[in-house]
């Protein structure tokens, strides 16, 4: 491997946090992400920053100081009124080598995996995508990047020890967030990139926003599984009920059954529902890594032995679509009862 631009012995002792943003306020994986980096430098000499770009920047990077950081460099320009990847790229190029953190960290997003793979290139650094967990060696500096492999067969633990910045890239969902006292003494640190309309490698002809399902942020997730045969009506009615949304696993979104932007697990959505209810699902650790923090995990399946029941609070060994058509039913005569 390319040596990198700078090693550990001219890295600072810093964690430096990428800070998406849209409309004014920070995106729910930077939130996570700055949660995870104060915990993982808690009661050490370490640093934690946040990078955030854009043409206004003034209200979310006020939010990261909210959230706990004691220091946000921002970088604002008239063109980056939106992502684009050149530009984007050679601004945080420029500050990275000036600050030298020893470690940056991404949300895996369409544009933070963009962003991240151009900047490893250019850096002669490595990079750990994907990520379901990271550890920090504050003694040695190392950080410890875990990534699952082989239909979750695998729990691999990376590191780059002789490269800088360590980078790794962290799926939304991952880390909880966390409300911390704010920094008193929190600044914003405004650094001057060179930039001109001649780094834009794109250029926007019109916009339209569609409707967008985060399910992420749903408090009820119905989830089914190969088991379900892609009858996924009766999902939809019981989320209806319970006022959630219907997620999957991979087979039935590469079947064509359900939309994919509702799969869930490792290559999909990672979810923290107060309830999640698994349908004919087996239980692969890839996707349970997408519920394994739910509040509540109800399993539904025809084999005693799925995997699912080892990570589930109630284990109902059953035919989901038994089950579900009986539980709805019992949920319409009790809301029925309650409006009598």
């Amino acid at each position: 491997m390319a040596v990198s631009l700078y090693g550990p012995e001219d890295a600072r002792q810093t964690v430096c946090v990428y800070l998406e943003h849209n409309a004014g306020r920070l995106e729910d994986v930077s939130l996570g992400l700055i949660s995870k980096a104060l915990e993982l430098t808690s009661g050490s000499d370490w640093r934690v920053c946040g990078l955030i770009l854009g043409d206004d920047t003034r209200k979310p990077a006020q939010e990261a100081l909210a959230r706990g950081l004691g220091e946000v460099i921002s970088i604002q320009h008239e063109i980056m009124t939106r992502f684009d990847v050149s530009a984007f790229t050679r601004a945080c190029f420029e500050v990275i080598l000036q600050e030298k953190p020893a470690v940056f960290i991404l949300g895996a997003t369409p544009d933070g995996r963009d962003l991240a793979g151009r900047l490893a290139v250019r850096l002669r650094t490595g990079l750990n995508a994907d990520c379901t967990d990271l550890r920090l060696n504050l003694e040695t500096g190392q950080l410890i990047s875990e990534v699952s492999g082989f239909g979750g067969g695998v729990i691999a633990l990376l590191e780059s020890p002789a490269h800088r910045p360590q980078m790794s890239t962290v799926r939304p969902g991952v880390f909880e967030q966390q409300f911390v006292r704010p920094v008193k003494s929190g600044v914003i640190r405004q650094i001057d990139v060179s930039l001109s309309r001649s780094d834009l490698q794109s250029e926007l002809l019109e916009r339209s926003v569609g409707e967008r399902l985060d399910l992420s942020k749903s408090q009820v997730l119905i989830c089914g599984g190969r088991g379900m045969h892609g009858e996924f009506v009766q999902l939809n009615a019981l989320a209806e009920q319970l006022g959630g949304e219907v997620g999957a696993t991979r087979p039935p979104v590469d079947e064509g059954y359900i939309e994919r932007e509702r799969q869930i697990g490792q290559t999909g959505v990672v979810c923290r529902p107060k309830l999640a209810v698994t349908c004919g699902i087996s239980g692969a650790f890839h996707f349970v890594v997408g519920i394994q923090e739910a509040d509540t995990v109800v399993a539904i399946n025809i084999d005693p032995q799925a995997e699912i029941f080892n990570y589930c609070d109630y284990g109902v060994v059953a035919d989901a679509h038994q089950v579900i058509p009986a539980l709805i039913e019992a949920l319409a005569r009790e809301s029925h009862s309650s409006h009598a």
